[in-house]
């Protein structure tokens, strides 16, 4: 007679916040897959529902609170992980007791201490710590340090890299993949407290990431979006400053990747050849995702930022001279303190003639633990809201206007999905709407170019597709393709 055997523990990863959180759950997935765990992202008839958190601003530690409750909800075992657990430890645990909370240096035993969790095996949470302080001040003294990095594992240092199983099971299919560069930040924004919970700066080597991305490859993934909390600074602590400009054409030779486009760039260290190896290497997207935040120089300074509007519209000259349609967006912040009306005219000057893609408009609050909170010169709660609406409301203007100007213009696109649409055609058929992205076009926040006429009904999701703009809805675009020219594998 057989031994009985033990059920296979089921648990779902739901996941908030932005890219970098995404590439942490899937390590967590490898990590507790590897451990024997059915991994989901569906929380029915999950032993355990493990939510990643955000603990960035106050609408997404919000977000995080209410999933957290929801899924209590469910009968499973709640447990808190991500940025709102390792920022507010034992904090969010006894404001929240529906929940354990778990550290980013839990994630290494993540499968025992869920094990243990189930077991009713009480845990104590942390106590929330500045990360910064676990790491080296020098850079160059920041790798091997033994310190726990989400995103940053490696089953066994002693193999090389190629060699290596990457402890990373993906969560979402599609034929895009973000692919974590570094963790950590060394800037001192005064508005931003993500380095004391996220740490200071930390590159992951070229062959980790040309491993990793191999294997993203063979899992069906084309597009390569590099993320981390600062991608310009790549490869300083590896003592290399130009590291990335070297990495990108070798990400981009891949068998099967298409694209590659780098994201989180910090408008001060776009140095020319960073610059030009974004806009001219092929293969590599075009884009410039840069955090200029705002261009009045008093409001700079006191982020403790550096530019002005007529830096940062030089540097928009350059990146245009070398690709005259690549893509740029940016996040700005209105009403910081001491921000005046002439402050707002000039990032007025400045977004009319940067000519941006997309821009993210956010309305000031204080953070816990950041300096702007104890600025003086807070600026009036219904003026914020005022020159919020203002700006957003130039920013729809003048991103409406450049999608406008492509109109005509010949773009290749990545095909993202294919639905059946609420149309339907003579016989009674849903038509099928075919969503893709343009090299402009980053996924979820610079919007989509939807594929109409001509082959649309010949293409699949991973195709590279060549297109005509035909028309434009705010940043959507309208295009009619013309010819595949580099098709996903067939299943």
């Amino acid at each position: 007679m057989s031994a009985p055997t033990t059920p296979q523990r089921r648990v779902a990863l739901v996941t908030l916040g932005c890219a970098r959180n995404e590439v942490d759950s899937e390590e967590l997935a490898g990590r507790l897959a590897a451990g024997g765990w059915e991994v989901t992202t569906d929380g029915e008839k999950a032993d355990v529902v493990m939510v990643n958190t955000c603990g960035f601003v106050a609408s997404a530690k919000q977000e995080s609170i209410d999933t957290l409750l929801a899924a209590s909800d469910t009968g499973a075992k709640v447990v808190a992980a991500g940025c709102m657990a390792e920022r507010y430890g034992n904090q969010l645990g006894d404001a929240l007791p529906e929940a354990s909370v778990l550290s980013f240096d839990d994630y290494p035993d993540i499968s025992d201490k869920l094990e243990s969790l189930l077991r009713g095996e009480e845990h104590e949470a942390h106590v929330p710590r500045d990360r910064r302080s676990l790491l080296p001040l020098t850079p160059v003294k920041r790798q091997n340090s033994g310190v726990v990095i989400p995103g940053h594992a490696v089953v066994d240092d002693a193999t090389p890299a190629h060699l290596r199983q990457t402890l990373r099971r993906r969560l979402e299919g599609g034929p895009v993949a973000s692919l974590k560069l570094a963790s950590g930040c060394d800037r001192r924004c005064s508005f931003c407290a993500i380095p004391s919970f996220r740490g200071a700066f930390v590159s992951r080597t070229p062959d980790e990431l040309l491993a990793e991305a191999e294997w993203l490859a063979t899992q069906g993934v084309r597009e390569l979006v590099l993320v981390s909390e600062n991608s310009s600074s790549y490869g300083k602590d590896l003592g290399d400053p130009r590291l990335l400009e070297k990495l990108l054409p070798q990400l981009a030779a891949i068998t099967g990747i298409v694209r590659v486009r780098a994201s989180y760039l910090q408008p001060a260290e776009m140095r020319p050849s960073l610059t030009e190896a974004i806009a001219t290497t092929p293969g590599v997207a075009p884009y410039f995702d840069l955090s200029f935040q705002h261009s009045a120089e008093p409001v700079l300074r006191r982020m403790r930022r550096f530019g002005s509007t007529d830096r940062f519209l030089e540097l928009m000259a350059s990146i245009r001279e070398l690709s005259p349609e690549a893509g740029a967006r940016t996040n700005v912040i209105v009403g910081f303190p001491g921000e005046t009306r002439a402050d707002v005219a000039e990032l007025e000057r400045f977004l009319t003639g940067a000519r941006l893609d997309a821009v993210g408009v956010f309305s000031y609050s204080d953070e816990d633990g950041t300096e702007a909170a104890t600025l003086s010169g807070k600026v009036r709660q219904d003026t914020i809201n005022r020159r919020y609406a203002k700006i957003s409301e130039l920013v729809e203007e003048l991103t409406a206007q450049r999608a406008e100007d492509r109109i005509g213009t010949t773009i290749e696109v990545l095909v993202d999905r294919i639905s059946d649409g609420a149309e339907r055609d003579a016989s009674g058929r849903p038509v099928r709407e075919v969503e893709s992205r343009a090299a402009h076009q980053a996924p979820e926040v610079d919007g989509s170019t939807t594929l109409v006429g001509g082959i649309a009904d010949q293409v699949r999701p991973g195709d590279l597709v060549r297109a005509t703009v035909t028309a434009c809805g705010g940043v959507d675009l309208v295009a009619e393709p013309v010819e595949v020219i580099d098709p996903a594998s067939r299943p």
